[in-house]
C-alpha cells in the first residue's frame, strides 16, 4: 500500500464528508484512509458510516485531544507514506500523486505545499488584504529571503496545519509522535523533523494542494492566547537548539528582555492612547491662547 491518510475527526459533521471525498477522489488511488473519531458528540460518526469503501477504516475513542488522536492514527497506518488531513480541510485532487512523485525524485523524508484558505462555506479568501493572507505572505516572503527552512520556521509556521504533512514511514518512526501541545503540535513536530532530516524536508512553495478551512475559533479567544504562549516557548526552545552552549545564556537573556520591552511598549502605547483626548484638548487650548494673545497684539 502506497499512502495512509490519517483523519483525526472531532465534531465536524458539516465538513467530514468533503474531507473524505477529497481523499477518495485522488488521482492516486493506492491508499488507505484511517479515520479516528475523537469522541464526537454530533453526527460525525453517522456521516462516516455512510461510506462503504473498503479502504476506509473507522475507529472511535473517548475524547483525548488532537495530538493523541493523530498518534493513534499513525500507529494504525500501514502505508509506505503517511499523510494527515484534519476533518475540516480538503485535499486538491492530485495532491498525493504529486507528493509521491516529488519524494521519489528527491529522496525527501517530509514534504508540504502551499495552501488555499477557505471559509466554512468553502469560499476562497482571495483578498490580499485579508488578515490571514497578509500573515501567510509575510512568512512565505521571509522563507524565500532566508533560504533556509529552519530559520524560516522560527519566523512563522508557514506550513500552517497538520493537514499539510506528508512523510515517509521511516521519517515518522525516527521523529516520534506528536507532543502534547493542544494548538502547536504540528509546529513542534516540524522542528523535530528539520532537526532529524536537515536538507530532506521539501516545501513545494509554488503548488497550492491543500484547502485550509479558517473558522473564527482558529484565530480568536482562548486559542489565540494559549497558542501564542506556546509559540513563544517553541521558538525559544528551537532557537536555542541552534546556539552553542557557551552562547545560550546571552541569547536567552537578550530574548527575554526583547519580549519584556515589547510588552512595555504595548503598555506605554495604551497609556498614551487613553490620555490622548486630554493631551489634544490641552494642546488646542494652548494654540487658542497663543492665537488670542498675538491676535490682540496685531490688532492694537
Amino acid at each position: 500500500m502506497k499512502v495512509s491518510v490519517v483523519i483525526p475527526a472531532y465534531n465536524h459533521e458539516q465538513f467530514i464528508a468533503p474531507a473524505i471525498d477529497s481523499v477518495l477522489n485522488q488521482s492516486l488511488q493506492d491508499f488507505e484512509l484511517v479515520i479516528v473519531d475523537d469522541g464526537s458528540t454530533d453526527n460525525t460518526a453517522a456521516v462516516i458510516k455512510e461510506y462503504s469503501d473498503p479502504r476506509i477504516h473507522y475507529y472511535f475513542q473517548e475524547n483525548q485531544d488532537a495530538f493523541n488522536t493523530i498518534n493513534r492514527g499513525i500507529k494504525l497506518a500501514k502505508g509506505d507514506y503517511i499523510a494527515i488531513l484534519n476533518s475540516d480541510d480538503i485535499y486538491a485532487t492530485d495532491r498525493l500523486q504529486r507528493l509521491v512523485d516529488t519524494q521519489q525524485e528527491t529522496g525527501a523524508q517530509c514534504l508540504f505545499t502551499d495552501v488555499i484558505p477557505i471559509s466554512d462555506a468553502g469560499i476562497e479568501f482571495t483578498d490580499p488584504d485579508f488578515g490571514w493572507n497578509v500573515w501567510h505572505k509575510k512568512n512565505r516572503d521571509f522563507c524565500e529571503l532566508a533560504g533556509d527552512l529552519y530559520t524560516a520556521f522560527l519566523k512563522g509556521n508557514f506550513m500552517v496545519t497538520t493537514s499539510n504533512l506528508f512523510m515517509t514511514r521511516e521519517a515518522v518512526a525516527k521523529v516520534g509522535g506528536f507532543c502534547s501541545l493542544r494548538y502547536l503540535h504540528d509546529y513542534d513536530f516540524m522542528f523535530r523533523m528539520l532537526q532529524e532530516f536537515p536538507g530532506k524536508v521539501h516545501y513545494l512553495r509554488d503548488e497550492k494542494l491543500l484547502y485550509y478551512r479558517i473558522h473564527d475559533g482558529n484565530t480568536l479567544g482562548e486559542a489565540a492566547i494559549i497558542g501564542r504562549e506556546q509559540d513563544q516557548d517553541l521558538i525559544c526552545k528551537y532557537m536555542l537548539a541552534k546556539v552553542s552552549e557557551d552562547s545560550k545564556q546571552y541569547v536567552q537573556a537578550g530574548s527575554d528582555r526583547l519580549v519584556e520591552l515589547q510588552q512595555e511598549l504595548c503598555d506605554v502605547r495604551q497609556t498614551v492612547t487613553v490620555n490622548e483626548p486630554s493631551v489634544r484638548e490641552s494642546f488646542a487650548k494652548l494654540i487658542a491662547a497663543i492665537k488670542y494673545k498675538f491676535g490682540k497684539k496685531l490688532s492694537s
